[in-house]
Parts: C-alpha cells; structure tokens; sequence
C-alpha cells in the first residue's frame, strides 16, 4: 500500500506526450503538485480525438504505415453515449452553457461541445501555456549517458526544427483512436467491394443507394449503421455478441438488420453470414476499435503492445522496470474517461513528487502477474486486458483516490453510467434523448454546489 507524506518533496521537469482529454489534465495535475510541464502535442490545437474534421486518410482502411494520419475518428454525427454530468472532471463539472446558440445544451451533446468544455478546463487553469502546438514526439527513451542516468532523452521535430531535450519523466497521452484494428474475413482479398475502417467515416453521403455491411455492434457500430441506414439502400450488421442464427430486422428500420460473425466473402462481390444469409454488399465498414500505438516509445521490450495488451503495467500506469520515469493516462476503456483521467494523474503526480510512494519494482511486477494470471484463469484474452466492465472501473478510481488521498468516485456519478449503460442497449435508437434519472441529475448539482463552494469563480458553470 502507498503511503503519503505531507507534502511534495521533489520538482520534477515532465514531459506529457499529446493534449487530449488526458494530457490536459495531466498537465494540471502536474503543476499543481509543484512539477514543471511540457506538453507536447502535434495537432495545431487541443481536444485530441474530439477535435473534428472533415479530413480523412487516403488509405480509407489505414493499412499503409506511410500514410499521413488523421488523429481523429470522430464523425459528424457523434454524440456522447455516457451523460455530461457523469461525464465532466471531479472539481470543473459538464455543465450545459446558458442557451446563446454557441453550445449544445443537450445531456449527451455532439462533440464540439466536448471540445467546448475542454477549451474551458485548459482556459480556466491556464494549461494552454504549458503547451507546445505542431510539435510531434518522434523518440522518447531512457537517458543512456551517466550523467542523465534515470532520466529520459525525448526527441520532437516541429516547424521550428528538431529537438533533443532531457526530462526527469514522460507521461504518454497520445490516445488509443487512431490506429485501427481490422476484422479478419475469410476470402476477403478477392471480395471485389469497397472497404473502409470507421477512423476514416464522416458523413452517411457516400453511401446512398447502397448495401453496406458494418461490422460491429459496440458504440460506434451501433451510430454509424443507424446514420448510414438514413440513406443506404440496405444496412447489415454483423455482430460477434449475438448467436449463430441470429437474423433480424432493429426496431424502427426496413433498412437494417443484424447478423453475427461473417463466415466468408466471395469474389462475386458475396458475403455470407454464419447464419447463413447471403448479402451482396457494395462496401464493408470495419467498426472493429483500435490498437494501442506507441511509434515514439523505445523502452528496449520492457513496455510492449502484445494482442493489444500494453504491458507489462501496474495497475495499467506504471512499467516496473521504468517507474516512475515513465507512465501513461487513459488506457482502459469502457469507463467514464475524464474522472479516471484526473485520478490517474492525481496518482502520477504524487508519485513523481515523493509524496506517495510506490511498492518496490518486484512488488509491482507480482501484482500485475497476478492480475494477468487472473485474467488468462477467467478465459479473457489479452485484448481485454485494458477493458473495465461491471464494477472494476470505479474499484479501480477508488484505489486510485485512496493513493492521493482524494475523494472518491461520487454514488450518483456511479449510478448513472450504469443506467446509462443499461440504457445503450434497451433503447439504442433513443437513450441519449429519453431518460428517468432525474433524481442522479439534482444529486450531482447539488454535489457540484458543494465542491465548489471553495471555487466562487467556477460557480456561474452551474447555471443553464
């Protein structure tokens, strides 16, 4: 178990790879604990995957390592599927802005207002100054000179040159939303149709007319079949969660149907499903997620992507045999992202400072054996690894707060996402627009009123 000690005993020069969601938070978090921040962020502006844009790669499925990326994978459509008030950071809450037309005021609002809100958080604790824009990390490495031993050498290149700059620590922010993951389909090199990754879906146009197959039923496989569906000729889903015979029309389509695994594709543009049906589809949409991606991290195998398990990592931050040099924020999904930004950052920076300590590298090496052991025991692959289903994401916040001595995971916060997420899959088609949480909604102002009764200044975020 960490102790903490009054206060911070070290100042620490830190390098924060991207500014998404998870570095600016980190940055704050950093500098409030007394360290000195460097976020260094390739885009022209922060928000990471919320920041939209029409641009799209010329490889429509992203298989060409040379391609020049497009860090976003958001499309136009995109709306929040948890709610903005479970949503927001502990101590700067998602509240919807008074209604000037400048802002999506709704519960589960489209993108820009995420973008919004994150503009607000960097403006509101001054993050932007710690920031260097259109400055890509191209190596980042443990320091092999004596006299930087124990600290980490980081390359970047921007409009300005090359620079090779020495840190005590890195903490890599760059996502988990751009490198695509790809279904294997047997027969697919002769299928003579269209195919493409959702990375590189916008708008449903381009489909008009057509029979389109979307592999995959998890959030974004479910978005992009129905707004696809608005103007496709037909629309089937193909879902490795439903049983073999599965065959379907979704409530409110004539258009849209659901299938599970595809068996096989076939040159005469065929594909057939386990169940046995035959489409002939004109293009095939891959809604299959994303692999973990770290071309800047050259940590000599002790940190490595293995079937999308990055590893190995305690209590997936902390590499054993490089901690605390080296850590990264935002790993595990299926959670409420921003909350768990901020706790994991609090623990970082605490770390980093001396104030909490960590148990020894072999200790940390033994839990995560045990964790993995466990997994491998209850049959989940390592692709599943970083993936926090029922209680275990906000078991997991708790831990992390109990280490900062922080307050933990508010009930009402807990409550939501799980009706939240209950409702995802009872009214897919009208969750984010229909609900009877009202009640979580009053605690969770009330709580904000609390928080933040030391924050005057933040108090007019509350106000609709």
């Amino acid at each position: 178990m960490a102790h903490s000690n009054r206060d911070p005993t070290t100042s620490r020069h830190v390098a924060v790879v991207g500014a998404g969601a998870a570095g600016l938070v980190t940055a704050r978090e950093l500098r409030r604990e007394g360290h000195s921040v460097v976020v260094l962020e390739r885009g022209s502006q922060i928000g990471g995957v919320w920041t939209y844009t029409s641009q799209v790669e010329p490889d429509p499925l992203s298989l060409d390592p040379t391609r020049p990326v497009v860090h976003s994978s958001v499309y136009k459509s995109l709306r929040t599927n948890i709610p903005r008030e479970c949503m927001g950071f502990t101590d700067f809450p998602f509240a919807a802005r008074p209604h000037d037309g400048s802002r999506d005021p709704r519960r589960h609002p489209g993108h820009s207002e995420v973008l919004a809100y994150l503009r607000d958080f960097a403006k509101e604790f001054d993050v932007e100054e710690m920031i260097r824009f259109e400055t890509e990390v191209v190596r980042a490495e443990p320091a092999a000179d004596e006299k930087n031993r124990g600290k980490w050498r980081v390359e970047s290149r921007s409009s300005d040159g090359a620079a090779d700059e020495i840190y005590d620590a890195v903490v890599v922010c760059n996502g988990h939303y751009t490198e695509p993951r790809h279904a294997h389909i047997a027969g697919i090199d002769s299928w003579p149709g269209k195919q493409i990754h959702s990375h590189n879906y916008r708008v449903p146009d381009p489909f008009k007319d057509q029979i389109v197959i979307v592999i995959g039923s998890s959030a974004s496989g479910v978005d992009i079949s129905r707004d696809i569906a608005k103007v496709a000729k037909e629309v089937h889903v193909s879902s490795r969660s439903t049983s073999p015979d599965t065959y379907e029309m979704l409530p409110g389509y004539d258009n849209l149907w659901l299938h599970p695994v595809i068996e096989t594709a076939r040159k005469d543009g065929s594909v057939v499903f386990q169940n046995g049906k035959t489409v002939y589809a004109d293009t095939i949409m891959h809604c299959t997620g994303y692999k973990y991606y770290f071309p800047f991290l050259d940590t000599k195998d002790e940190v490595t992507v293995d079937d999308n398990r990055v590893g190995p990592l305690y209590k997936h931050v902390f590499p054993p045999a490089l901690a605390p040099g080296l850590s990264f924020i935002g790993l595990p999904w299926q959670i409420t992202p921003f909350p768990m930004f901020e706790l994991q950052s609090k623990w970082v920076a605490a770390v980093l400072s001396g104030r909490v300590s960590l148990p020894s590298q072999d200790e940390m090496m033994e839990d995560t054996k045990v964790f993995y052991n466990k997994l491998e025991a209850s049959g989940i692959p390592k692709r599943y690894t970083h993936l926090m289903p029922d209680d275990s994401q906000f078991e997991y916040d708790n831990w992390l707060a109990d280490q900062c001595d922080y307050p933990r995971i508010e009930k009402w916060r807990e409550e939501m996402f799980y009706i939240g997420f209950k409702r995802i899959y009872a009214q897919s088609a009208t969750y984010r627009d229909n609900w009877d949480d009202d009640h979580l909604i009053v605690e969770a102002y009330d709580d904000f009123v609390k928080f933040m009764s030391s924050y005057p200044e933040l108090l007019p975020l509350l106000k609709t």
